[in-house]
């Protein structure tokens, strides 16, 4: 009898410790929040944007200005054989020329010598004369064959005078006191001569080529009473400078 309730007793205890079910979920810590790191994040983020953005917005804000392909001498004026057109940043503060305004600046002179790859402000040129102390410019009206092939401006020549069928004058007025062949002018820079191959309208006449000569003044004279004879003839001189 005492068997009995012992095991009765007994019956509705636990053998074990009890399990928690599959279903439940031990409670963990929560997490600790950084609002200043979050913070930080998203101003990094704006930053790089707006950054990009700049720089899409500046890559963007270019213009068209002129550039110089060829040395262009004091009292010389732009053309289309020694300029180009380059991109370049937007900038108030630079007085760049446009190379739409290529046509207007043509009529302007070169103040001092601009040197090749050089981007054209609008202070390099003046529409009044400008040339230097001591020089003069003297136009001639060459016919084929007192005159090189491709002759262009900037380029140094020697200019002698010849008879009407084109040969030399030796011992003329421009000869030297001993006789030789000697030329009117050693070294002169030819500062314009017009564009044969784009039609240009300088031509004197059909067969007759339309020069411009920047010499010594003390050349001047004689080279100008050769031309007003026609009986000059322009060779090619290595150098740069007169």
């Amino acid at each position: 009898m005492k068997i009995q309730e012992r095991t009765g007793a007994g019956a509705g205890r636990s053998a074990g410790p009890a399990q928690p079910s599959v279903g439940d979920r031990l409670p963990t810590a929560p997490r600790e929040r950084k609002p200043a790191l979050a913070a930080l994040a998203v101003l990094l983020i704006l930053l790089g944007a707006l950054g990009a953005t700049t720089l899409v917005l500046q890559a963007g804000d270019r213009i068209e200005v002129i550039k110089v392909t060829a040395d262009i001498q004091p009292g010389e004026s732009v053309n289309k054989d020694n300029v180009t057109s380059v991109l370049v940043a937007a900038d108030d503060s630079i007085n760049y020329v446009k190379w739409s305004q290529l046509g207007s600046l043509e009529s302007y002179k070169a103040k001092t010598t601009i040197y090749k790859d050089t981007v054209v402000m609008g202070q390099m040129f003046d529409k009044g004369s400008t040339l230097a102390a001591g020089k003069a410019t003297v136009g001639l009206s060459l016919k084929e064959g007192q005159y090189p092939v491709g002759l262009k401006n900037g380029d140094i020549v020697a200019a002698y005078r010849v008879s009407s069928n084109g040969s030399s004058t030796t011992g003329s007025s421009s000869s030297s006191s001993d006789g030789s062949d000697s030329p009117i002018v050693d070294r002169a820079r030819v500062s314009y001569v017009p564009d044969v191959k784009n039609g240009d309208s300088s031509l004197v006449s059909s067969t007759n080529l339309a020069v411009t000569l920047t010499v010594d003044s003390g050349d001047a004279a004689v080279l100008a009473q050769a031309a007003a004879t026609g009986s000059v003839a322009l060779v090619l001189v290595p150098g740069t400078g007169n």
